[in-house]
């Protein structure tokens, strides 16, 4: 019996073997390379580089749930120099893609001809390290694929917080640093790549590179809202400030647009202020579906009677939900109904529609895990995501609200429909991030879902058809909007994208990813290499070589 469990261990050793280096050289065929085949495997990983079609499997498609594409092999790194060993045997060779919690929307993390590596799956003996919090300098150092939500654990445990977050808390650090992560939070501490003190990348040339303000400073403003252009991102020292122990979370309701922005835009204009004199936080969101109103109210807290959207006499069947909390301390608490009061007495929201509660700072950062337990529950987590996140300009969110709330959508939508505005000056312009040329902008995410029930407005084809009719209304009416975790699919509408960024943008790209290996599924760049055209056939000799 021993004999015969040795012989089959041996067997799939000698598989695994097999399948990888048929992986490597399927890799190298369809680049046209004549790279050895067992470079790959003579890297000397600490983490493990995987073939295994489960893994494969696992990053071929993305939260967003719109396309499917498998790359050669799986990186699990140990430590950043198995990143780096990466790059360098892939440079102008094959591609490379750094991948978080897969929560992309059109594949930007994926690569049909290289590796992808999983930032957030670490692997092997020698393991980045955990969470390091420096209470005296108020920041900490995480690994680029660290979870938001295991960060906050790990610094709360100094009573210390970092200053900014997006709104859902499982996705990697190095990925939201990529985009720019923003929330309630931005118009006060602005995005989360505004709290950044310094970072480690490794770049498209394999050079693992410490970057700051003051230490490579082109290559850090550069990653930083760089869509993964520049490099992975493999360590983050993040700002961070004391912690608040309880949140004030409160909604209210509007059925007028103008009143609704001229509120909102005054609680953003309120960030120079002491603590005491502003909220915390500020969001909104639309209601088109009257369905959704007692929704709302009961994700929130338990409502007795039912509110019907015709009875607040809603302009246009739309209303509008503003969202702010106020943090606090325990020995605080008898302070804050005073502050709170002060603050609603300026606001002109519907008197008969206040809602508030009170819960812990971790529960209310991860308000958005809950929602998503349930809706795994009910299996309605692992379907299509066609969102639309767009930047519009302060001048013209009245026009985008009569053409897009008040028209395009209609009475029905899939999902939250999130706007709120956020201050300029706190973003820095140094940064590859593009947001519109106003001092005043609003974030607008449809974050619909599409679901196969039957409810025609509901499927993948509508929502999309109704995501191009958006963008082709604000073409058409000439409103700069800006993508928000851009998606586009030629070079020309990057350009365009980018504006007066995107020479800048290209020089740095030359100069820090010559090859054009990084990041290839947010399709900004071709890499260096070329695809033989005889690849095909070339791969069909290799496989039945094996």
């Amino acid at each position: 019996m021993k004999h015969r469990a040795d012989a089959e261990t041996n067997v799939k050793m000698v598989t695994k073997l097999l399948l990888l280096m048929f992986a490597i050289c399927r890799l190298i065929v369809t680049v046209g390379l004549t790279v050895d085949p067992a470079g790959l495997l003579r890297m000397g990983v600490d983490g493990q580089l995987s073939v295994d079609p489960a893994d494969m499997e696992a990053v071929s498609t993305d939260f967003g749930l719109l396309g499917r594409t498998e790359p050669m092999a799986v990186l699990r790194p140990a430590s950043a120099e198995d990143v780096v060993r990466l790059v360098r045997t892939a440079f102008n060779g094959f591609t490379v893609s750094a991948r978080g919690h897969g929560h992309s929307i059109n594949g930007q993390a994926q690569t049909s001809d290289g590796v992808v590596v999983e930032m957030s799956h670490r692997s092997g003996s020698k393991k980045a390290a955990q969470p390091q919090v420096s209470v005296q300098e108020m920041h900490v150092d995480v690994w680029g694929g660290e979870l938001w939500i295991d960060v906050l654990r790990s610094t709360l445990e100094y009573g210390l917080a970092p200053k900014s977050w997006t709104d859902y808390l499982y996705l990697s650090v190095g990925g939201t640093l990529s985009n720019a992560g923003i929330s309630g939070q931005a118009f006060n501490h602005g995005p989360q790549i505004s709290n950044v003190h310094e970072l480690d990348v490794v770049t498209g040339k394999g050079e693992l590179l410490t970057c700051s303000e003051e230490q490579n400073s082109d290559l850090f403003h550069s990653v930083l809202g760089g869509l993964g252009q520049f490099g992975i991102i493999t360590r983050a020292r993040i700002s961070l400030e004391p912690a608040p122990q309880r949140v004030r979370w409160i909604r209210v309701l509007y059925s007028d647009f103008s009143t609704f922005t001229m509120d909102q835009e005054y609680l953003i204009s309120l960030h120079q202020k002491p603590s005491n004199q502003k909220f915390d936080y500020v969001e909104g969101f639309v209601i088109v579906d009257e369905g959704l109103i007692n929704n709302w109210r009961s994700s929130f807290f338990s409502a007795r009677n039912p509110i019907k959207i015709s009875s607040i006499s809603a302009s246009g069947g739309v209303l509008y939900c503003l969202e702010i909390t106020k943090n606090y301390k325990e020995l605080s608490s008898d302070t804050i109904d005073q502050e709170v009061e002060s603050l609603l007495k300026k606001l002109n929201f519907i008197p008969t529609s206040v809602f508030t509660t009170d819960l812990p700072y971790l529960d209310f950062l991860d308000r958005v895990h809950k929602a998503e337990m349930k809706l795994r529950s009910k299996g309605l987590w692992e379907v299509p995501h066609p969102w639309l996140n767009l930047f519009v300009p302060r001048s013209r969110i009245a026009d985008f609200d009569k053409g897009v709330f008040k028209g395009i959508l209609g009475n029905k939508t899939s999902g939250p429909i999130l706007i709120y505005p956020m201050n300029k000056n706190k973003w820095d312009h140094r940064s590859s991030a593009v947001i519109p040329d106003e001092d005043v902008f609003y974030l607008v995410a449809l974050l619909r879902s599409a679901l196969d029930n039957s409810e025609e407005t509901q499927t993948l084809e509508h929502l999309t058809n109704q995501n191009h009719r958006i963008l082709k209304f604000c073409d058409d009416a000439g409103i700069k909007v800006k993508q928000y975790l851009p998606h586009y699919a030629t070079q020309e509408e990057w350009v365009d994208h980018f504006g007066d960024k995107w020479a800048q943008f290209y020089e740095r790209k030359m100069e820090f990813d010559p090859g054009r290996i990084l990041a290839t599924g947010q399709r900004i760049f071709k890499p260096s290499f070329t695809s033989s055209s005889s690849s095909s056939s070339t791969w069909t000799r290799v496989a039945s070589s094996w």
